[in-house]
């Protein structure tokens, strides 16, 4: 089946196959050489698969919707401690806002805090909130201009620790100047996941959007208290595995809700970086539906 791309006559066909094929690279084996020989043969020839490549991975040409300079923004990187070490963030929130704003903070994906995900806390704070962006490889020097090298440096974090420092974001977000105390999260892939499991680990998280991320042990679910949305792509096979089990265990604990699946979309629909695999109608759905979603549950205008 082909993927949705943007066609043009010089634009090569993208298949199915093709974006699984990167998927498995980037969550699962992390070997592009091994991805690129696969995608060769996909493809037809290497020059095929060196033309496709860029169209399904991430363009850091196309990472900004809003401009960092944007006069109705003020944007800041700030600093806190977060479970014994010192985590760097993105804080955006409205220029000329009156009283106190609900907080959201903004949960990268596996390639660290880069300029989508910045963009991304620029467009929440343009909705009216403070958002705070944080850094989950500071530890380690923050992000690193390699994907790849981020990629790899995620998946060596201790997933206990990353938790702790969830919730330590979380705190710092609520106690800062300007925010009402109410603070969200919503993440994307790996970010996703770690808002399912900072849902469970902290009581006083305002509420929960997880993007095509992880789910949490069905048996820890019980613990969460605030209310979720989660966003689904209907072509994630690997992702949405874990539906139907994460799905009992919210019913049962009687955990607030949401489980939206986008059919006919990918992994990473939200994504307006990556050409491939990002899906506008989706993306701009799920955007309305987790904006409105936050502010039912966080407050604001």
């Amino acid at each position: 089946m082909d993927a949705k791309t943007p066609k043009t006559r010089n634009t090569p066909t993208i298949t199915q196959a093709m974006i699984d094929a990167y998927d498995e690279y980037t969550h699962l084996t992390l070997d592009r050489r091994g991805f690129m020989a696969k995608l060769t043969r996909l493809a037809g020839s290497a020059t095929a698969a060196a033309a496709i490549a860029p169209l399904i991975g991430a363009s850091k040409a196309s990472a900004q919707i809003v401009d960092p300079q944007d006069e109705r923004l003020t944007t800041v990187w700030a600093n806190f401690p977060a479970a014994g070490a010192e985590m760097k963030a993105y804080v955006a929130r409205p220029k000329d806002a009156e009283g106190p704003l609900p907080g959201v903070l903004v949960i990268h994906e596996n390639r660290g805090l880069n300029a989508h995900i910045q963009d991304v806390a620029r467009r929440l704070a343009l909705e009216g909130f403070v958002a705070v962006a944080p850094d989950f490889l500071s530890i380690d020097g923050g992000t690193p201009p390699d994907e790849d090298k981020a990629r790899e440096m995620i998946g060596a974090l201790d997933g206990d620790k990353t938790v702790e420092q969830a919730v330590a974001a979380r705190e710092w977000a609520a106690s800062e100047a300007g925010t009402s105390g109410q603070v969200g999260a919503v993440g994307f892939c790996w970010g996703g996941g770690l808002v399912n499991s900072l849902a469970v680990a902290d009581p006083e998280l305002g509420a929960g959007v997880a993007y095509y991320g992880r789910q949490p042990d069905a048996a820890e679910v019980a613990r969460m208290k605030a209310p979720m949305l989660l966003h689904y792509a209907g072509l994630d096979e690997r992702i949405n595995a874990g539906i139907d089990a994460y799905r009992a265990a919210l019913e049962e604990a009687g955990v607030e809700h949401e489980i939206v699946v986008h059919e006919g979309v990918n992994h990473a629909f939200n994504n307006d970086t990556s050409a491939a695999r990002y899906d506008k109608e989706a993306a701009d759905r799920a955007w309305e539906t987790t904006v409105a979603f936050l502010k039912e549950h966080l407050g604001g205008a």
